[in-house]
C-alpha cells in the first residue's frame, strides 16, 4: 500500500527520481496518466490491469462512460524507470499538471499521485478546511 508525501524536484530533461520507498511496489516498469483535481496518478502493473477489467465492464451505451474511459485512456503512458531510478514525464503529461520544476508525490493506497508542488499546497489549504466534514461524510461508505 502506498502512503506518505515525498517532495522531489525534476531535472533538465524532465526527469524525476522515484523515491526509494516507492520503487519496489510501483516497479521497473508502471502506467502515468491523467489524474484527478490536476495531478497524474502513478500505477504498478498489477494495478493497472485491475483497473482496465473495470473499464472494459463499464457500459458502452453510457456516454459518461465512454468519455471517461476515453479521457483516462488517451492520457496513459506505460513508461520505465532507468538504471539511476528515473522516469521521464511525458511533456503532455507534465502541462496537463501544471509541472515545471517541483513537484510532490502523494501514497494513495493503491496508487501514486504526482503533484505540482503549487497545485498540491492550493489542494491541501482548500481540503484542510472540509477535512472534518468530508470524514462525517465517509460514514456513508461504510468507513
Amino acid at each position: 500500500m502506498f502512503m506518505g508525501e515525498y517532495s522531489h524536484a525534476l531535472d533538465e530533461k524532465g526527469r524525476l527520481i522515484i523515491p526509494a520507498r516507492l520503487r519496489e511496489e510501483l516497479g521497473s516498469r508502471f502506467v502515468m496518466t491523467k489524474g484527478l483535481d490536476g495531478c497524474l496518478f502513478l500505477y504498478p502493473l498489477s494495478e493497472w490491469s485491475k483497473l482496465e477489467e473495470r473499464l472494459k465492464s463499464l457500459p458502452l451505451t453510457n456516454a459518461n462512460a465512454r468519455a471517461f474511459a476515453r479521457l483516462f485512456l488517451a492520457g496513459a503512458q506505460d513508461v520505465e524507470v532507468d538504471r539511476q531510478f528515473r522516469v521521464t514525464i511525458p511533456p503532455r503529461l507534465r502541462e496537463y499538471a501544471g509541472v515545471l520544476k517541483d513537484i510532490v508525490l502523494v501514497g494513495v493506497s493503491n496508487r501514486v499521485e504526482l503533484w505540482a508542488e503549487s497545485r498540491w499546497a492550493e489542494y491541501q489549504a482548500q481540503a484542510q478546511s472540509t477535512y472534518e466534514e468530508v470524514a462525517e461524510k465517509m460514514v456513508d461508505f461504510g468507513f
